[in-house]
C-alpha cells in the first residue's frame, strides 16, 4: 500500500514521541499545523507531528463533488448510512502510518493518534483496533463509526489507552449528542475517557487546545 502524503514537523532532532493528526472532510494535512504549533510539549522532549492528507474521492452528500475525504458520506445520518468499505480502507492507510513511526524508532506506546470530525471517526476506528498499545487517542468533534462492531473488533492492546474527547455544544455538523453516544458506548466498554465540551460550533477553540496540551503532557509524560 502506498503511504499517504504527509507534512511532518519535528520540534527538535531525535523525537521521542509522535502525534499523527487526521483532518476533517475537505481539508488536508495543512489544516492542523497552526493548532499544533500552539501546543508546548517541550517538557517531554522532541516530538514529531505527522499530518497526512486523505485521498480525493466523490462525496455523495456534497453532490458527488471530489474532495479529500477519509470515506464517503451518504447522508445526514452519518452514524447509520456508513461507508464501511471506505472506512476500513482508510483505517489500513492510517495503520500504515503508525507502523512507519514504529519502524522509524518511536514505539507504539509513544504514539498519539488524533483527529477532527471525519479524522476523529478514523482515530477511534483505527486506534481501538490497532494491535499494539498506543499512547492515547484524541477525538475532536466527531463520533464513533461502525459502533456495532467495536466490542468484537477492538484489541486488548488498547483496552487501557486513554482517550481525550472534545466537542462544541453548538456543533451543527456533528451534533454533540452523537459524540455523547460515542462516549457512553466507550465508557461501557471500560475506556478511560476525559470529556470536554465547549461553547463553540464545529471547530477548535483556545480552551480546548489548552486542555489538550495538559492531557498530552500527562499522557506522554
Amino acid at each position: 500500500m502506498t503511504l499517504l502524503k504527509t507534512i511532518e514537523i519535528e520540534t527538535a532532532p531525535k523525537p521521542v514521541a509522535a502525534i499523527i493528526v487526521l483532518h476533517g472532510l475537505g481539508a488536508d494535512g495543512n489544516d492542523f499545523v497552526p493548532i499544533c504549533n500552539e501546543i508546548d510539549l517541550s517538557a517531554i522532549g522532541p516530538v514529531r507531528y505527522v499530518f497526512p492528507s486523505a485521498l480525493e474521492m466523490p462525496v455523495t452528500i456534497n453532490g458527488g463533488y471530489v474532495m479529500r475525504s477519509w470515506y464517503d458520506i451518504v447522508g445526514t445520518q452519518i452514524d447509520r448510512q456508513e461507508d464501511e468499505v471506505g472506512l476500513r480502507k482508510s483505517a489500513e492507510r492510517v495503520s500504515a502510518l503508525i507502523a512507519r513511526e514504529i519502524e522509524r524508532g518511536i514505539p507504539a506506546h509513544r504514539i498519539v493518534l488524533m483527529g477532527f470530525s471525519q479524522g476523529c471517526a478514523m482515530t477511534l476506528l483505527t486506534g481501538l483496533r490497532y494491535p499494539e498499545r498506543l499512547a492515547g487517542l484524541v477525538a475532536l468533534s466527531g463520533y464513533l463509526p461502525l459502533a456495532a462492531t467495536t466490542a468484537a473488533e477492538r484489541t486488548d492492546a488498547n483496552a487501557l489507552t486513554p482517550i481525550f474527547m472534545g466537542h462544541g455544544r453548538s456543533d451543527g455538523v456533528v451534533p454533540m449528542a452523537r459524540a455523547q453516544v460515542a462516549q457512553s458506548t466507550l465508557n461501557q466498554l471500560g475506556y478511560d475517557i476525559e470529556w470536554h465540551d465547549y461553547p463553540m460550533a464545529h471547530s477548535v477553540c483556545a480552551e480546548e487546545v489548552a486542555d489538550l496540551n495538559r492531557w498530552l503532557l500527562k499522557t506522554l509524560g
